[in-house]
C-alpha cells in the first residue's frame, strides 16, 4: 500500500491543485447565484480546505443484500467527485432514488450541510447513496471542501445578507463541532443538518 502511494503522490497532489482551482470557481459561481459578491464565500474561507476520500468497492457476488454506502448528505461545503464507469451512485429527489450516469471527463457536484446551513437553505444538500454491484472493482475520489481539519474558531451560520427576509433556520456552529458530531452520529440515515435547526423559541 505504500508503495501505491508512492507511485501516484505526484498525480493525486496534482490533481489537488486541479480541483482546488475547480472549487473557488465554483464558491464564485455560487455567490453570484445568491446575489453577493462572487468573492464572498471564498473570503470567508469555504475552500480553505480539502479532504481527499479514496474509495475502492470491490465486485460484491450479492449486490442485493447489502449497500455500498447507506443514505447521507455531504457534511461539507462542496463534494467534487471523481467516478469511474461501474456507476452506483444514486441522489434522492422527491422520495425517489435517481442514477447518476457515468460521463467520460465529466466531474460530479454535491452540495454539501454547510453550504445549505449558511445560505439558510437557498442550496440545499442532497442525500445520497452508492450501490453494491457485481462489476468492480469501483474507484471513486471525492474532494470535499472543509475547513473541518484545519485548527478555527470561526462560527458559521445563515449569511446575514440572505435572512433579513427569511430568519435564520439554523444556529452558528464550529466546523470542527459540526463533524465531530457526525463521528457520533455515525451514517445512521438521519439528516445530521437537522441537529443545527433553531427552533421556533430560538
Amino acid at each position: 500500500m505504500y508503495s501505491l502511494w508512492w507511485l501516484c503522490r505526484d498525480i493525486l497532489v496534482e490533481y489537488s491543485k486541479q480541483v482546488m482551482k475547480v472549487g473557488f470557481f465554483l464558491f464564485e459561481l455560487i455567490s453570484e447565484a445568491l446575489g453577493l459578491n462572487p468573492n464572498h464565500l471564498n473570503d470567508i474561507d469555504c475552500a480553505e480546505g480539502q479532504l481527499f476520500f479514496c474509495h475502492y468497492y470491490p465486485p460484491c457476488p450479492q449486490p442485493e443484500l447489502t449497500m455500498g454506502a447507506t443514505k447521507h448528505a455531504g457534511m461539507d461545503f462542496l463534494t467534487v467527485l471523481l467516478q469511474d464507469d461501474i456507476g452506483g451512485l444514486q441522489v434522492l429527489i422527491d422520495n425517489k432514488w435517481i442514477d447518476v450516469p457515468h460521463q467520460p471527463g465529466a466531474l460530479v457536484v454535491n452540495i454539501g450541510d454547510l453550504l445549505q446551513l449558511i445560505t439558510n437553505d437557498r442550496f440545499k444538500s442532497v442525500e445520497h447513496r452508492v450501490l453494491a454491484s457485481h462489476l468492480g472493482p469501483r474507484i471513486s475520489i471525492a474532494s470535499f471542501f472543509c475547513t473541518g481539519v484545519i485548527p478555527t474558531s470561526k462560527l458559521y451560520g445563515p449569511i446575514k445578507e440572505l435572512s433579513e427576509n427569511n430568519p435564520p433556520k439554523y444556529r452558528e456552529t464550529i466546523v470542527k463541532d459540526y463533524i465531530a458530531y457526525f463521528g457520533t452520529k455515525g451514517l445512521d440515515g438521519t439528516r445530521l443538518l437537522d441537529h443545527f435547526k433553531l427552533t421556533k423559541t430560538e
